[in-house]
């Protein structure tokens, strides 16, 4: 009989870096493409998930080939776009066709080298897994049932919009990350880019 850490490792997973917001605190930059430790965001953040996955996604909503110049799909939401990144979630979700999503926001460049094996390790029966930094849930790092579509589907068309109470609604398996929480650091100004950015040459300068 299997082992449940057997069957996790198996796991089909596309990652999904969402990179479909405004990012209205700095400007209405692209976030993605907003240069970070000398190179785009997306950037950092592929070279981090890729090896983690089967294959990979982008959810944007402007810069479409730009970001397709990745080598990878690239999801606009539905009519009408910047939705929140449910949306780019859901456009996920339908186009992954089976297994799971892996979830990652595209201003997060310190995301963890084993952030996918600990989320298979931890969902077991579940649906979802997401990442705790031993404060506080991360519900945009995510591993998600592609199962789930319909149901996020009800969610948004009810008028919901809020990643953290529709993933607490699918009561997730949590994955910790306590010994790592500045994996998790995000870009929403320009002083947390400078943050960052110190974080990323001082770990290159180690």
């Amino acid at each position: 009989m299997a082992t449940e850490t057997s069957r996790t490792a198996k796991i089909d997973v596309t990652g999904v870096i969402l990179a479909g917001g405004q990012a209205s605190r700095l400007g209405g930059v692209d976030k993605g493409l907003l240069p970070v430790a000398g190179k785009p965001l997306i950037e950092h953040v592929l070279a981090a998930l890729a090896p983690q996955v089967a294959r990979v996604l982008i959810s944007a909503n402007r810069n479409l080939d730009h970001y397709a110049g990745y080598g990878w799909p690239v999801l606009p939401d539905a009519p009408g776009g910047y939705a929140g990144p449910l949306a780019g979630v859901l456009s996920a979700l339908r186009a992954a066709r089976g297994g799971y999503i892996l979830t990652v926001p595209c201003d997060c460049p310190l995301l963890p080298s084993d952030l996918s094996a600990r989320l298979r390790e931890k969902i077991a029966q579940r649906n979802v897994c997401v990442a705790h930094d031993g404060t506080r849930m991360q519900p945009l790092f995510a591993l998600l049932s592609c199962a789930l579509a319909e149901d996020l589907q009800r969610y948004l068309d009810g008028g919901g919009r809020k990643v953290e109470t529709w993933i607490t609604g699918q009561r997730p398996a949590l994955a910790d990350f306590a010994n790592q929480p500045e994996s998790f650091l995000n870009i929403n100004t320009a002083r947390e880019r400078d943050i960052v950015e110190r974080r990323m040459m001082d770990s290159i300068h180690v």
